[in-house]
């Protein structure tokens, strides 16, 4: 069946026992992972770090707008608040006894018997500054609308 002439195997039911002695090794089972299958899972988490960690700076960049908003909200309450009592808009924020957000800085820029403006600012979403004014006084850069917080 088998010719073992020159080394040469000539069917392949028993080859293994055609080989000279001590060429007949047996094939080294490996375990674990290779370098290179453990670089591509760094790199792939690597990456997935990236962008999660720039999805994150996001969030906190809208929430910092959702508190310059919010607290000029509550600014054109306590302004309306203070009206109904007075009969007049005030630009000192501690007659108006408002709490506003850690961070956060108001001013209310022009406050007169018909009207007031402010601006919110906040330093870590700096240059983001909203405005927004209510009744007969100048518009007051970003806001364009009457009782509209304008952001830019």
């Amino acid at each position: 069946m088998g010719r073992f002439g020159d080394g040469v195997c000539v069917t392949s039911i028993t080859c293994s026992a055609a080989r000279p002695e001590g060429t007949n090794r047996r094939r080294r089972v490996s375990t674990g992972f290779t370098l290179i299958e453990l670089l591509v899972v760094v790199v792939i988490i690597g990456i997935l770090a990236a962008i999660a960690i720039l999805k994150f700076q996001n969030t906190k960049g809208k929430a910092k707008v959702a508190a310059l908003k919010t607290d000029l909200r509550n600014l054109s309450a306590a302004e309306e608040s203070y009206f109904f009592e007075n009969a007049m808009y005030t630009s000192s924020l501690t007659n108006l006894q408002l709490n506003h957000s850690p961070g956060v800085s108001l001013t209310v820029v022009d406050a007169t018997t018909s009207g007031w403006s402010a601006s919110a600012t906040h330093p870590a979403s700096f240059p983001l500054t909203c405005a927004l004014f209510n009744g007969n006084v100048t518009p007051l850069a970003p806001a364009t609308v009457e009782g509209l917080i304008g952001c830019q």
